[in-house]
């Protein structure tokens, strides 16, 4: 009976390194192969540019590969627990890199059944973070952009977006991380706000924007980011219109449009004094949306109902029941708005919309009742959190701050610990290191 070998792969770049890794375990047996799932993936790197159906394909044509099976944990651990293979192959560099602490569970797992580790010299001249790194120079395509973020929701806990309103914001969002102990922070696509997009066009944010100057900002975003894209589609216009945005949205590779049920001459949700919004009636709201579905050429490309009842004084009830209509008429997911900073009313009606649907995702926007954690929203039922407008918010005053000191000293000197050096400016520009 042939030995049972296993070996973890991730497989989104196969290099020489991995190709060395599955001779040499089929040389030891039977070899299967643990394909790390998006999930899997999430926590500690990007998520995958290839989908898991794509990379297993790739993997079972790969000579020596008997089986793939997934692998829905950053640790070997579970599947070798589950297979019980008499050997576990990986290359020596793991004894200094990240994955040290893993390497010491490997070892103590495989002694309960008397599995040997056999670790394969690492392949010189080849460096899988170069690499991985290299994809965002390659950049990405419409289509896979557009699936992304239905990737992200099935894979996370918690789907993190950042508004983005400049192709330069936008290169922060793709790039920031912060390694924490419970993996890699990052944010996992962008927000095209409306409100953002128009103030820093200098305009004011009362949907007098069209879709065709928006795009121009969406395209300086989208040449140099491989991220997924939210699109804040304000009421959506007439339904005619929607259509259009839709079908253009969908073949630019946006993820996902947000449209709201008000209607008449726009006025934002969180202005500081009282403002009334007449809401668009259930009816013409849920005929939007049935119609933009029809308009779409695929399955992956998102339309989120934004329900707007608890911003204009109206019962969680009513919000829930809008809410309802908008999933039965096709929403894809609900996001759901509220100003009130004690998060109450967003609790209860999360609470409630998850005992009539267990799986719809939900979208919240905690810029008022922002003092909960994201791990707190996850709790109450959230898929997506975004921060909505805090890029623009925070440039505008630290501008400010900075054209105010050359003002006074009449001189830039005084500035220079305001600012960027340069040189880190042009590293974040593709093609420019």
């Amino acid at each position: 009976m042939a030995k049972r070998v296993y070996v973890g792969i991730t497989g989104d770049v196969i290099h020489p390194g991995i190709i060395n890794i599955i001779r040499k375990g089929a040389e030891f047996g039977e070899l299967t192969v643990g394909l790390l799932t998006d999930a899997a993936v999430i926590t500690h790197k990007r998520l995958p540019y290839l989908t898991y159906e794509q990379r297993k394909e790739v993997l079972e044509n790969i000579k020596g590969v008997a089986a793939v099976v997934p692998q829905e944990d950053w640790s070997y651990v579970p599947n070798l627990r589950k297979y019980k293979p008499d050997y576990m192959i990986h290359g020596d560099d793991w004894k200094t890199n990240y994955l040290s602490k893993i390497r010491m569970e490997v070892f103590e797992a495989m002694e309960e059944w008397g599995g040997k580790v056999i670790e394969i010299p690492y392949t010189q001249g080849i460096n899988s973070s170069a690499l991985a790194a290299n994809e965002r120079t390659i950049g990405t395509t419409p289509d896979v952009r557009l699936k992304s973020l239905r990737r992200l929701i099935a894979a996370k806990p918690l789907v993190r977006i950042m508004e983005a309103h400049s192709g330069l914001s936008g290169l922060i969002i793709e790039n920031l991380e912060v390694q924490k102990e419970d993996g890699l922070h990052c944010f996992d696509g962008m927000w095209s706000s409306s409100l953002t997009d128009s103030t820093n066009r200098g305009k004011p944010d009362i949907e007098a924007v069209d879709l065709t100057s928006r795009l121009q900002g969406l395209t300086e975003i989208l040449e140099c980011t491989t991220k997924p894209i939210i699109y804040d589609g304000d009421t959506g216009g007439l339904t005619e219109h929607f259509v259009f945005t839709v079908r253009t949205l969908e073949r630019n590779g946006i993820s996902a449009v947000i449209i709201e049920d008000k209607k008449g001459l726009k006025k934002n949700s969180l202005f500081g004094t009282e403002v009334r919004q007449e809401l668009e009636s259930e009816e013409d709201f849920c005929r939007k949306i049935s119609e933009g579905k029809k308009a779409q050429m695929t399955q992956d490309f998102m339309i989120i109902a934004r329900i707007e009842e608890i911003i204009a004084g109206r019962s969680v009830q009513e919000a829930l029941a809008k809410a309802f209509a908008s999933v039965r008429a096709g929403a894809d997911a609900v996001m759901i708005h509220s100003k009130d900073k004690s998060g109450t009313d967003i609790q209860e009606f999360c609470r409630l919309f998850r005992k009539e649907y267990a799986h719809v995702p939900l979208v919240l926007v905690p810029t008022s009742y922002n003092s909960f954690t994201e791990d707190e929203l996850a709790s109450w039922g959230a898929n997506i959190v975004i921060y909505a407008n805090h890029m623009l918010r925070s440039a505008y005053p630290a501008m400010v701050s900075c054209a105010k000191t050359i003002l006074e000293a009449e001189r830039s000197l005084e500035a220079d610990g305001q600012c960027m050096p340069i040189k880190e400016i042009l590293e974040l520009i593709p093609g420019t290191k």
